[in-house]
């Protein structure tokens, strides 16, 4: 039966690092806590660990016990369906220039035209893993292998807001102008993050996204009703 390492990070906080790390072992982590666990302010979930926020004055340990003991029933469960209860976001977006300046790189680098390269981007399916680098930063796994590329050499000073770029193996989108070193190959004209918004990010962990390509035109109109 697979489990998790626990790591204690701070008195009232450990990492619980899945011991057979596949491609959804995280997100089933962190759903196994969603329901809540008494003693247990909120778990956030990374690359390959989950951190578990533990209420300042409680039994940690008593805590860390009850967690890992759900957690572990979770993964010893089938893991066919380890993205249940995650929700489908439908993001719209334009591969058209300017708002892929390294696309042609990346088909060229594939042997494809820059029009199949953006197909094959849209047509995957993606799992947001995790959040991080900025609020609402969603790192996807689920990018074709063909369309792989390394982090440019030097970062872009400033990266627009709803740029989509790939990054090794995994896609994302800027939620606001940063500067940043992901492969630009399009932009999305919804709102990533809006703190002033019922649920300020677009995406959360487990979510499955899908890519829907629209002509510039499209992207515009929809700025426009953004805005």
């Amino acid at each position: 039966m697979s489990g998790v390492r626990v790591v204690w990070s701070s008195e009232w906080s450990v990492h619980l690092v899945p011991e057979v790390p596949d491609a959804g072992a995280v997100n089933r982590v962190h759903r196994a806590l969603r329901g809540g666990i008494p003693g247990v302010v909120e778990s956030t979930p990374g690359a390959g660990a989950v951190r578990v926020a533990i209420e300042p004055g409680s039994d940690a340990e008593s805590v860390v016990s009850g967690v890992v003991r759900a957690v572990e029933a979770a993964l010893a469960g089938p893991g066919g369906a380890e993205e249940d209860g995650g929700r489908e976001v439908v993001v719209p977006v334009c591969y058209d220039e300017p708002f892929g300046p390294d696309l042609d790189a990346i088909a060229g680098a594939a042997g494809m035209t820059r029009e199949r390269a953006a197909a094959a981007h849209a047509r995957a399916a993606y799992t947001v893993r995790f959040l991080g680098f900025s609020p609402g930063f969603a790192y996807m796994d689920g990018l074709p292998g063909a369309l792989r590329a390394p982090r440019l050499d030097s970062p872009r000073t400033r990266v627009r807001a709803g740029s989509v770029g790939i990054a090794g193996g995994r896609t994302g989108i800027y939620p606001r102008a940063t500067p940043g070193g992901w492969r630009l190959i399009g932009a999305t004209p919804l709102r990533v993050f809006d703190p002033g918004r019922d649920g300020a990010s677009l995406f959360r962990a487990g979510d499955r996204v899908r890519f829907r390509a629209i002509s510039r035109d499209e992207f515009e109109a929809m700025s426009a009703g953004a805005g």
